[in-house]
């Protein structure tokens, strides 16, 4: 049965919660450090940043400052592209804004162009090094991927892809799955786009839930990790309500078929 604790076991063994809060366009200070602390206080054990978000620092704060204990909490951030060829270096400004000793997934953002396999073996490095319990990619298409697989060492532990009903790419997810690699969703929500739909608002009213839930439960019953974003307190309680409720597999088929695509990334 799926809760709020469920965790995702990677493909090194670590166990990754699979339901956690996006920060990304949530302002470094008070809105992002508020927002990863009333997360902390609904249950949730998972928040996902990056560099080029800029509000690393307010995340760590709000981690530290948390009663929570460290160990139970899963940070994510991001290597972007631009630091390609200094992994080491801006793996260690992510940790010191941070202001954590570990950081728990460090995923190369977006593939770095014509560094794909050599930035990887940069981040095998911090891995070997224990600096790092895993490491994984985001937005990284099959090529990509497969690159990786024909030349180092360790397979991504995560691909972080842009995902959701509206937003689908069988054909990559059936790659990353058939190779253990963990799916997981970033702008699960549409970002708005689509909770007016009238089809998936119909859902909702079947089961007495929202919108934006009926598409979080999508994600989970597809065993994706999914990171909605809020910096509101009434949103992040309502995106974490989610286990209540089971998605009917016609349902479920209904939803899939929304968007899907075999565009590649």
């Amino acid at each position: 049965m799926l809760t709020l604790s469920s965790t995702l076991s990677l493909n090194n063994g670590t166990r990754m919660p699979r339901l956690g809060l996006g920060v990304w366009q949530i302002p470094e200070g008070d809105p992002a450090y508020r927002a990863v602390q009333w997360a902390l206080d609904a249950g949730y054990r998972h928040i996902d940043t990056a560099r080029i978000y800029r509000n690393e620092q307010s995340v760590g704060a709000a981690v530290r400052d948390h009663s929570v204990a460290r160990d139970e909490v899963w940070i994510t951030t991001k290597l972007f592209p631009v630091d390609a060829l200094r992994v080491g270096h801006a793996f260690e400004a992510s940790r010191a804004r941070l202001g954590l000793d570990i950081i728990d997934l460090y995923l190369v953002h977006f593939p770095p162009p014509g560094l794909v396999v050599s930035t990887w073996k940069r981040m095998e490095r911090l891995y070997h090094e224990g600096r790092v319990r895993a490491i994984g990619v985001s937005n990284h298409g099959i090529s990509q991927l497969e690159a990786i697989r024909k030349s180092c060492s360790i397979l991504p532990q995560v691909n972080q892809i842009h995902l959701s009903p509206y937003h689908c790419n069988w054909e990559l997810i059936s790659y990353c799955q058939d190779h253990g690699i963990a799916v997981e969703a970033y702008s699960p929500l549409t970002r708005g786009k689509h909770l007016d739909d009238r089809r998936l608002q119909d859902i909702a009213e079947s089961y007495h839930v929202s919108p934006a839930q009926v598409l979080i439960r999508w994600a989970l019953q597809h065993d994706f990790i999914v990171i909605p974003k809020s910096s509101q307190e009434s949103h992040i309680g309502t995106n974490a309500d989610v286990f209540g409720f089971t998605l009917d597999d016609s349902v479920m088929h209904e939803l899939d078929a929304y968007g899907s695509t075999k565009r590649t990334l």
